[in-house]
């Protein structure tokens, strides 16, 4: 009996914190572009390339990228929120996407690739509001931001090549995210904001 205590209390610790962490979920483009951005936040834990909004069990890259299966590319963030707020993580999604198009994100365009926050639960939904809100108010550019939020749905992995690639391919993701306009289409919506 002493040894089984002794083995939950040593499992304990790990347990709490595992149940300490969350999930967000983030479509704003190409997916590895979107991994880059989040890996450098402070308390992220874990990004994952996927798939969600469509109605397709298990859809290959192949499927979606033909946009005929209705869902977009997204990241699903695990973080853990005593180190890293979810309103931080909207800050650095909005100043990370172009929010005033929908169904394409740079010199990517269809379905898969429309920007949208997708939101776990009520008080997700609360905060991605006001940080909407907050932006459309604050916002320096003209145009209307028209990035939706809505209920999060089953979230598909994408294949394992997918994953971390600007890490593991970093000449060619470089050359990706820069040939596709990406860096000075931000500069040009976001400006002061991209530089903090």
């Amino acid at each position: 009996m002493l040894r089984l205590l002794l083995v939950l209390a040593l499992l304990l610790p790990a347990t709490a914190q595992a149940q300490k962490l969350a999930n967000a979920t983030f479509a704003a483009g190409c997916f590895w572009c979107t991994e880059e951005a989040f890996d450098k936040v402070p308390g992220v834990v874990e990004t994952v390339s996927g798939y969600m909004g469509g109605k397709v069990k298990k859809p290959t890259y192949e499927q979606v990228s033909a946009g005929v299966t209705g869902h977009t590319e997204v990241l699903q963030v695990t973080y853990d929120p005593a180190k890293v707020s979810y309103e931080k993580l909207l800050e650095v999604f909005w100043i990370n996407h172009d929010p005033t198009v929908t169904d394409r994100q740079f010199c990517d365009s269809g379905s898969q690739y429309r920007p949208g926050i997708f939101t776990h639960d009520t008080e997700q939904k609360r905060l991605a509001e006001a940080s909407k809100a907050k932006w459309e108010k604050d916002k320096p550019f003209k145009q209307q931001i028209l990035t939706p939020i809505e209920p999060a749905s089953e979230f598909w992995k994408a294949e394992d090549y997918h994953q971390d690639y600007h890490l593991r391919n970093p000449v060619r993701y470089r050359y990706y995210a820069t040939g596709c306009g990406r860096y000075s289409r931000l500069d040009d919506l976001w400006g002061k904001y991209r530089k903090k």
